[in-house]
């Protein structure tokens, strides 16, 4: 939430997960029901993909069509890097089949992407230039896809810096939040190969940091999907998809409520940013 009471827009930050992220998609339909209006959106790895054809006026039911394309066999390729095993090629036409050779500042809705600069460790918020050269950087897994080259920058994965992207939403005029979190679990599946155990040690290391930057966002909505494969859910998309619009409806009673009362929710902010400032001055005055 921004210092202004009177801003109601609202920004929705599409986190990372593989292919988990197919559970996106019913989020998106959960907003299209509810016919509650997004203002700005964000994504890092499969959620920089999904937050983009959402940028780009695409509904939920074409979303839907492309849910088959996003698992690992499809979505990757052997790449040959000395950087990287596999490359992100297929993304960048499939991107390009669906929505153009398209820049990012041409979205109808406002749209960022995050990745990392592998090199000093930033985290990277792209909102202009060429739309597939961020989502594949932003979904470059170090060590197993080869990393994109941005303007002088080796750019990976961002959801090594912040896999809910809540943090560029403000910066995009976003005065309520909303953050969808793929990763809501304390629990990993038993790996089952080489992938597996290196997307478990990386989502530990990743959950420990999101928890406490998800206490930045006004909503959370958090799926646990620890029982489905991070790399091919083909066999359970319309699960997936279902679950995503069951738990963002069940929050959007409070996004509504949050959007009719947000000067209340300003006040409250006010009095626990102000009042640590004047504790000390009160306990002055008693001893007075």
């Amino acid at each position: 939430m921004k210092w202004n009471p009177w801003n109601t827009k609202i920004g929705l930050a599409l986190g990372g997960g593989a292919a988990k992220g197919i559970a996106h998609i019913g989020v998106i339909r959960a907003f299209e029901k509810s016919q509650v209006k997004i203002d700005g959106v964000s994504g890092t790895s499969i959620g920089a993909l999904i937050a983009s054809y959402v940028a780009f006026g695409k509904t939920s039911e074409e979303l839907e069509k492309i849910a088959p394309e996003l698992n690992f066999k499809k979505v990757f390729s052997l790449g040959f890097n000395k950087l990287g095993l596999l490359s992100t090629d297929n993304i960048k036409e499939m991107l390009e089949r669906d929505l153009g050779k398209v820049h990012i500042e041409d979205s109808q809705i406002p749209l960022a992407i995050t990745a990392t600069d592998i090199e000093s460790g930033e985290q990277i918020v792209l909102r202009h230039g060429p739309l597939v050269d961020a989502v594949c950087a932003s979904v470059s897994v170090p060590g197993i896809f080869a990393p994109i080259e941005y303007k002088g920058r080796l750019l990976v994965d961002g959801g090594i810096t912040e896999n809910v992207p809540l943090s560029p939403l403000e910066d995009m005029g976003i005065g309520i939040t909303v953050g969808v979190d793929l990763n809501a679990t304390t629990k990993y599946s038993k790996p089952k190969d080489i992938f597996t155990m290196m997307g478990n040690a990386m989502d530990i290391a990743i959950d420990l940091r999101t928890r406490d930057q998800l206490e930045n966002a006004d909503i959370v909505c958090s799926l646990d999907l620890s029982q489905y494969p991070r790399l091919d859910n083909t066999a359970y998309i319309d699960e997936l998809i279902e679950l995503g619009e069951k738990v963002m409806t069940e929050k959007m009673s409070s996004l509504k409520w949050f959007q009719n009362t947000n000067y209340l929710q300003f006040l409250k902010k006010l009095f626990w940013e102000v009042l640590p400032l004047k504790i000390p001055k009160l306990l002055q005055w008693h001893k007075k």
